[in-house]
């Protein structure tokens, strides 16, 4: 079934291949709505860890973790290609649509990822490279190629590869990792499975087509809910923790308990959800929510630790 979809978007894709893709396909190779993520959380770390960093090094510290995660996104997209081309919202990406050959997406995936690396390790420092590096890895090897397909906690172990950005922030700036860079991690790290399986339950019709084994189509619309609300109160106490550990002011933690909260109740009105219309739409909601917690509450980190060093 899957190499008769990918025909059947090869054929009306075959004049767009012929003249050549463009530069905004090779960007779009790069997964550029979640590197933005994972620039501004990456930006965070680097701005409230402890000491000084020139601007210059620091701008070469984002553009290599905005190179990185998105070397990594093409490489998930070389092989994820017979998926991709099941599901609508992945149906319209470059490879699929016949603008850039597999081995082109690899080569450059690869190529990028390299050179990110290595021009961390080179301009900044190699703990930061090194944790780049493992972010990588993790996300090709770990989660595309090894987890994705075959479990469903596939998003909450592999969901780490996501998590790493802050804490190679915090590398470039001091050259170690540290309990708060550890936080930063976990925060993200936990934030993810409640975040992905939102988008999970509206598309598990998709995902189930597709074979990947997401929680919503191996145990149910129902465990997931339980799961998405358990991951949102553990999340709680971790979004408070930068204040707890000395690296946020109050500020910061009021702001971080209101986000949670609606967090919290974003997952209850899913859990209450039964009819599937309904539960769509709420969770089409929680994951809309999702992307602002994330954004609002580095943001807030940014913000509280600017104003206390201006």
């Amino acid at each position: 079934m899957v190499d008769v979809t990918l025909d059947r978007i090869a054929k009306p894709a075959a004049a767009d291949a012929a003249a050549g893709a463009t530069w905004q396909d090779y960007f779009a190779l790069l997964k550029p709505r979640v590197m933005t993520l994972v620039v501004f959380t990456g930006i965070a770390g680097l701005v409230v860890a402890p000491g000084h960093i020139h601007p210059v090094l620091a701008a070469t510290a984002i553009l290599c973790i905005a190179v990185g995660a998105g070397a990594a996104g093409a490489i998930n997209m070389w092989y994820d290609r017979d998926i991709d081309a099941i599901m609508s919202r992945t149906c319209g990406r470059p490879i699929v649509r016949g603008r850039i050959a597999p081995s082109e997406a690899l080569g450059f995936g690869v190529f990028l990822s390299v050179a990110a690396v290595l021009l961390m390790g080179l301009a900044v420092n190699w703990t930061a490279a090194g944790v780049l590096a493992l972010a990588s890895a993790f996300y090709v090897f770990v989660y595309t190629m090894w987890l994705k397909r075959r479990t469903p906690q596939n998003i909450v172990i592999g969901g780490a590869a996501g998590a790493f950005p802050p804490m190679i922030g915090w590398a470039a700036v001091t050259g170690d990792v540290t309990l708060p860079s550890i936080l930063l991690f976990a925060l993200i790290f936990m934030w993810t499975p409640p975040h992905f399986w939102a988008l999970a339950l509206f598309r598990s019709g998709e995902y189930a087509k597709a074979g990947v084994p997401m929680l919503p189509v191996v145990s149910g619309a129902r465990e997931t809910k339980r799961q998405m609300l358990a991951y949102t109160l553990l999340l709680f106490p971790i979004g408070i923790g930068p204040w707890l550990v000395g690296i946020a002011g109050l500020t910061y933690a009021v702001g971080a308990a209101l986000l949670g909260l609606l967090f919290i109740l974003c997952a209850v009105r899913v859990m209450r959800e039964d009819g599937e219309e309904t539960r769509h739409r709420a969770a089409k909601q929680m994951f809309g929510y999702s992307i602002f917690y994330l954004f609002a509450i580095f943001g807030l980190l940014i913000v509280d630790h600017t104003a206390v060093h201006f």
